[in-house]
C-alpha cells in the first residue's frame, strides 16, 4: 500500500514537472518571439530617431550599416541642432500650436454633441428611434473618404467659408463622430435608471440630469473618445490641406502639424535629420497622450460591452 502511495506520489511530481517544463518553453518562446516583434515594430522608430541627430554628411557616411540605428554620440554638442532648426526656422511650433488648438475645441464639442445624442439615443423614447439605431451602425462602416468630396463642396459653397474662417470648415466636420455616438450610447445604456429617476424625483430636467448626472458618471468613456479626438486632428492630414489656405509669407500658417511636414520637406535645402525631427516631434504628443491614458480607454471600452 505503501509502495503503491509512493509511486503514486512520484508520478504526480514527475507530471507537474513536466508541464511546469513546458509552460517555461511556452513563456519563453512567447517572450522571444514578442522582443523580436516588438525590435522589428521598432526598428523604424529608433532608425528615425538616430537620423534626427546627424548631420546629412553622417546620416550619408552611416547609411547602409548598422551605424545608422545609433545616434551621433560622435558629435554630442550638436546632437539636437536638428530639433532647434525645426523649431525655429521652420516655427514647427506654429503648427503644433494649432492643432492643440483644433484638438481641444474638437474635444469639447465631440463631449457635448456626441454624448447628446448617445444619451438621447441611449434613454430616451422617442418614434424612429429603431431606424437611427440602423443608420447609426451602417454610417460606422462607411470609409469616410467617401464624402470627402460632398463635405467639401458644403464647406466651400453652402457655407462659404474663406480665409481664417476656414478653421470652422476644420473643426465643425470633425465635431460629429458616429463612432463616438456609438460609444456613449454603448456606455450609457449601462448607467442604471435609478439615478435618473432620483433626479427626475428631486425635479432635475433632461438637460440637468445629463450635465450634472451622466456625464460625472462617465469619465471613462469621456477620456476615450477626448484621446480618439485628440489622434485624429493631430494625425489629419487631408482635409485640412483641402480646405485651409495656404499660408502667404509673414503669414500665421492655419495648417495643424502633420501638414507642416510636407511644408518642411518641400523647403529647399532641407536636411534628411531635420526632416526626421520632425517626425519625431509629429510622434511624440501622441505617443505621451495614449501612453498617459491607457488604462481610460481600455476601461471605457470595458465599460461600453466592447473588446480591444
Amino acid at each position: 500500500m505503501k509502495l503503491n502511495t509512493v509511486v503514486s506520489d512520484e508520478y504526480v511530481f514527475l507530471h507537474k514537472k513536466r508541464l511546469k517544463g513546458k509552460r517555461i518553453a511556452k513563456d519563453v518562446v512567447y517572450y522571444v518571439c514578442g522582443i523580436v516583434l516588438s525590435l522589428l515594430f521598432l526598428f523604424p522608430l529608433i532608425y528615425m530617431l538616430a537620423a534626427s541627430t546627424k548631420s546629412e554628411s553622417a546620416y550619408v557616411s552611416d547609411a547602409g550599416s548598422m551605424a545608422m540605428f545609433l545616434p551621433d554620440f560622435a558629435h554630442l554638442g550638436t546632437m539636437f541642432d536638428n530639433y532647434g532648426k525645426v523649431f525655429t526656422d521652420y516655427g514647427i511650433w506654429r503648427y503644433a500650436l494649432n492643432s492643440f488648438l483644433y484638438a481641444a475645441i474638437v474635444i469639447v464639442l465631440n463631449v457635448l454633441i456626441n454624448g447628446l445624442a448617445g444619451y438621447v439615443m441611449a434613454k430616451l423614447r422617442f418614434p424612429g428611434k429603431r431606424l437611427l439605431s440602423f443608420l447609426i451602425i451602417f454610417l460606422i462602416v462607411v470609409p469616410v473618404e467617401t464624402s470627402i468630396i460632398p463635405l467639401y463642396e458644403i464647406v466651400s459653397e453652402l457655407l462659404g467659408l474663406s480665409g481664417v474662417m476656414t478653421v470652422a470648415g476644420v473643426i465643425l466636420p470633425a465635431a460629429i463622430s458616429i463612432f463616438n455616438i456609438f460609444l456613449f450610447i454603448q456606455f450609457f445604456e449601462g448607467i442604471p435608471k435609478e439615478y435618473e429617476e432620483a433626479a427626475r424625483i428631486d425635479g432635475a430636467s433632461t438637460i440637468g440630469i445629463f450635465f450634472k448626472i451622466i456625464l460625472p458618471l462617465s469619465k471613462p468613456i469621456i477620456a476615450t473618445v477626448a484621446v480618439f479626438c485628440f489622434i485624429g486632428v493631430w494625425n489629419d492630414y487631408i482635409w485640412p490641406m483641402m480646405i485651409l489656405p495656404y499660408p502667404e509669407p509673414g503669414e500665421w500658417p492655419l495648417y495643424p502639424i502633420q501638414n507642416a511636414i510636407n511644408t518642411i520637406q518641400n523647403i529647399p535645402g532641407v536636411t534628411t535629420g531635420e526632416k526626421m525631427a520632425s517626425l519625431i516631434v509629429t510622434s511624440i504628443p501622441i505617443f505621451i497622450v495614449y501612453v498617459a491614458a491607457q488604462k481610460y480607454i481600455v476601461q471605457g471600452f470595458g465599460s461600453a460591452g466592447l473588446k480591444m
